[in-house]
């Protein structure tokens, strides 16, 4: 199969011929239809996940066909249009008996454990647990991006955050994961605060839903300014891209009793990032974070889908083949984009 690949973290990836995956035992193949290129697939590609072995196949959101299943697979066959979360949970720990299969203690994922979706085909672990059905009216490059950026973001903004109605939300990073939040947000009667440096992004979460818009490229504190806007700052505020200043401005923009979800990935040189723990103390402050969404959880928001309340398919703004996947997963460090490019592999 042709398939992007990196030798070293950080140097350009190039498409090459690969040997075809095979399933394991309860695990299948899935032949990729759409594939989301996601900011997480740059982290990977920089080295910021040190469990990563080379050379290497990103990519980890996914919408495809069956094409093979293991022997120990039951509700799966070949023919079946597919996706699945990002974490691939065993099904049997104890966090798994739980529920919280999102954050399974011997997860797999994807373009980060092992070959991920960047590819013709990808292999995929505990099928009978991960796997979730696409509807037939939903297209791949939608359902593509429910794996990781959609769900994530219904998870973080419904589930983690406890949106309500009438409340103020704030929105800190407006890519695939930000934009996402801003429409789950908006549909769940929220009043939102989209915060960027893209005059794109904010146009977008315009467009999504947001009450207002803060260039944070033209304030001297985006903070302050959220809280101006909200009357006393956001009773729930999301850090969507993942970087110091934005997890900090979204702590610092919550109000009294307000709840901080940190969405985006934090990597830093010491493994910890700085948080301002003095105004969480003062204002009891609730600090979460959120790690994607498990399969069993994806029926309600199916069932918003299905009924227009939310329309992943138009975070959608782009659609490349795998040929020009080593060129933008390369520019996401210095111009992510607005929205969600999908990459389609048989191009």
């Amino acid at each position: 199969m042709r398939a992007v690949v990196f030798e070293r973290y950080g140097e350009p990836a190039e498409v090459r011929e690969v040997p075809d995956p095979a399933p394991a035992e309860h695990g299948v193949v899935v032949r990729v239809e759409a594939s989301g290129l996601c900011r997480s697939d740059w982290h990977g590609w920089q080295g910021h996940d040190p469990d990563i072995a080379l050379p290497h196949v990103p990519g980890h959101e996914l919408a495809g066909v069956v094409e093979a299943v293991g022997a120990r697979v039951t509700r799966w066959a070949p023919g079946d249009r597919v996706t699945v979360p990002f974490v691939c949970a065993c099904g049997t720990c104890a966090a798994c008996a739980a529920g919280d299969q999102q954050v399974c203690e011997r997860q797999t994922q994807p373009g980060f454990t092992h070959w991920g979706s960047f590819a013709q085909y990808v292999a995929l672990d505990h099928a009978d647990v991960n796997l979730v059905a696409v509807p037939e009216q939903l297209s791949f490059a939608t359902a593509a991006g429910l794996g990781c950026r959609f769900a994530t973001a219904y998870r973080a903004v419904v589930q983690q955050g406890r949106v309500r109605a009438g409340q103020w939300v704030a929105v800190h990073g407006c890519g695939g994961v930000g934009l996402s939040a801003v429409m789950i947000a908006a549909a769940a009667g929220a009043r939102v605060v989209a915060v960027d440096i893209s005059p794109r992004a904010l146009e977008l979460a315009r467009d999504f839903g947001a009450a207002a818009c803060v260039d944070a490229s033209g304030v001297p504190d985006a903070a302050e300014a959220v809280r101006e806007v909200t009357g006393g700052g956001a009773h729930l505020s999301l850090d969507a891209l993942g970087s110091p200043a934005t997890c900090a401005a979204s702590v610092d923009s919550l109000r009294r009793r307000g709840r901080h979800v940190q969405v985006g990935l934090l990597p830093s040189a010491t493994g910890t990032t700085p948080v301002p723990m003095a105004r969480a103390i003062a204002l009891e402050l609730e600090l979460l974070g959120s790690h994607g969404m498990a399969a069993h959880a994806y029926p309600e928001m199916l069932r918003l889908v299905a009924e227009g309340v939310l329309r992943p398919d138009r975070l959608v703004t782009s659609v490349i083949a795998l040929d020009a996947v080593p060129e933008a997963l390369a520019a996401m460090g210095t111009a992510p984009g607005a929205g969600i490019t999908v990459v389609e592999p048989w191009r």
